[in-house]
């Protein structure tokens, strides 16, 4: 079966990830979570020190120290799905509370850390058969991919969402700082110099706010089967 790129794109806490791993596991492709990998800087970047108390950058230390940060994906047998790994640590709790969610926006606005972690991106989906989520996956990190996806659902879902993941793994969370967040890390993603979060200009968008993951799911699976038809492709899933 002939193997493409699938780039999804949208804002945070819109449930790229679940779609993106979901459908990678139904259709036997790799999946590749960007966010994760900028998020996991931002927790390097905590951990070195590397914040002000205005949240201001060190970026000359964090340029120095950055090929310090190995960021690598491993199956989590339990899950099935790929833990984020730091340095050989499984970081995947650690990059998802607030106190790097507060502050990966402004990391993934550095222009240096974006380039580095394109390249390796770009790495990562050289052989096609690959979906890969982020900001600008298909805007800059792979423009040619067969197949472009914008997802968004209104800020008050993402918030929603966010706070219940939080609640169901046991953690503190305030509705109310999480949608300020969700805001402010639109506004930012949104405006930022380098590679802004933008819908391609090829993409299919998807508002998920009132679909169910099932439902979103098979509205994926089927964008992907017509682009296989489109392409010549209509050999069926295994």
């Amino acid at each position: 079966m002939r193997k493409i790129t699938i780039a999804i794109d949208g804002h945070s806490s819109c449930g790229k990830s679940t779609m993106a791993k979901d459908l990678a596991r139904a259709i036997g492709y790799i999946y590749v979570d960007t966010g994760a990998m900028y998020r996991a800087v931002t927790l390097f970047a905590l951990r070195n020190g590397l914040f002000g108390d205005d949240d201001s950058i060190d970026e000359e230390r964090l340029k120095a120290l950055l090929p310090e940060a190995h960021i690598s994906f491993a199956l989590n047998e339990e899950t099935g799905k790929p833990d984020t790994y730091l340095n050989g640590e499984c970081v995947e709790k650690e990059i998802r509370g607030m106190e790097v969610s507060n502050r990966v926006s402004l990391i993934s606005a550095i222009g240096f850390v974006r380039e580095c972690l394109v390249a390796q991106q770009q790495q990562m989906g050289a052989e096609k058969g690959v979906v890969m989520d982020g900001r600008d996956i298909g805007t800059v990190v792979f423009p040619d991919a067969e197949l472009k996806v914008f997802i968004t659902a209104s800020a008050e879902v993402r918030a929603e969402r966010r706070y219940k993941e939080l609640l169901g793994k046991g953690e503190e969370a305030d509705y109310d700082e999480i949608l300020q967040n969700v805001k402010e890390r639109d506004y930012l993603d949104s405006h930022r110099e380098v590679s802004p979060l933008r819908k391609a200009d090829d993409a299919i968008e998807l508002d998920n706010s009132h679909l169910t993951i099932p439902e979103q799911n098979a509205w994926l699976l089927a964008q992907y089967e017509r682009v296989l038809a489109e392409l010549g492709d209509d050999t069926p899933q295994q």
